[in-house]
Protein backbone atom coordinates (compact mmCIF):
# COMPACT_ATOMS: atom_id res chain seq x y z
CA UNK A 1 0.00 0.00 0.00
CA UNK A 2 1.14 3.29 -0.85
CA UNK A 3 1.09 6.30 1.43
CA UNK A 4 -1.94 7.83 2.81
CA UNK A 5 -3.95 9.51 0.43
CA UNK A 6 -4.16 12.83 0.12
CA UNK A 7 -6.95 14.87 1.76
CA UNK A 8 -7.92 18.71 2.25
CA UNK A 9 -5.45 19.24 5.50
CA UNK A 10 -2.29 17.27 3.76
CA UNK A 11 0.79 19.21 3.00
CA UNK A 12 2.57 18.75 -0.11
CA UNK A 13 5.89 19.38 -1.72
CA UNK A 14 4.40 19.48 -5.07
CA UNK A 15 4.24 23.03 -6.87
CA UNK A 16 1.76 23.71 -10.08
CA UNK A 17 0.33 27.05 -11.36
CA UNK A 18 -3.29 27.85 -11.50
CA UNK A 19 -5.09 30.15 -14.05
CA UNK A 20 -8.36 31.17 -14.19
CA UNK A 21 -10.55 32.31 -17.04
CA UNK A 22 -12.83 32.64 -19.69
CA UNK A 23 -12.75 30.43 -22.75
CA UNK A 24 -13.87 31.48 -26.18
CA UNK A 25 -17.19 29.05 -25.78
CA UNK A 26 -18.37 31.14 -22.92
CA UNK A 27 -16.63 28.79 -20.19
CA UNK A 28 -14.86 29.68 -17.45
CA UNK A 29 -11.53 27.24 -17.50
CA UNK A 30 -9.38 26.58 -14.19
CA UNK A 31 -6.26 25.22 -15.53
CA UNK A 32 -3.66 23.61 -13.56
CA UNK A 33 -0.29 23.16 -14.58
CA UNK A 34 2.75 21.76 -12.94
CA UNK A 35 5.49 19.10 -12.77
CA UNK A 36 3.22 15.69 -14.39
CA UNK A 37 0.42 18.06 -14.24
CA UNK A 38 -1.71 19.41 -17.50
CA UNK A 39 -5.21 19.31 -16.02
CA UNK A 40 -7.26 22.18 -18.10
CA UNK A 41 -10.90 22.03 -16.37
CA UNK A 42 -14.39 23.49 -17.72
CA UNK A 43 -17.52 24.86 -15.63
CA UNK A 44 -20.33 26.18 -17.01
CA UNK A 45 -20.83 30.22 -15.33
CA UNK A 46 -22.84 28.60 -12.79
CA UNK A 47 -21.13 26.01 -11.70
CA UNK A 48 -18.04 28.17 -11.83
CA UNK A 49 -20.37 30.43 -10.02
CA UNK A 50 -20.98 27.68 -7.68
CA UNK A 51 -17.21 26.46 -7.04
CA UNK A 52 -16.37 30.69 -6.07
CA UNK A 53 -19.63 30.63 -3.54
CA UNK A 54 -17.52 27.39 -2.10
CA UNK A 55 -14.14 29.34 -2.23
CA UNK A 56 -15.38 32.28 -0.49
CA UNK A 57 -16.90 29.83 2.54
CA UNK A 58 -13.54 28.47 2.80
CA UNK A 59 -11.63 31.31 3.10
CA UNK A 60 -14.50 32.76 5.98
CA UNK A 61 -13.95 29.43 8.00
CA UNK A 62 -10.03 29.93 7.30
CA UNK A 63 -10.57 33.48 9.16
CA UNK A 64 -12.33 32.08 11.93
CA UNK A 65 -9.90 29.51 12.42
CA UNK A 66 -6.79 31.56 12.13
Amino acid sequence: MKGAPMGINSESDIQANLQIGPTDQGMVRIYVEGKGIDLPMDFDPEEAEEIAEEILAAVAAARIIK
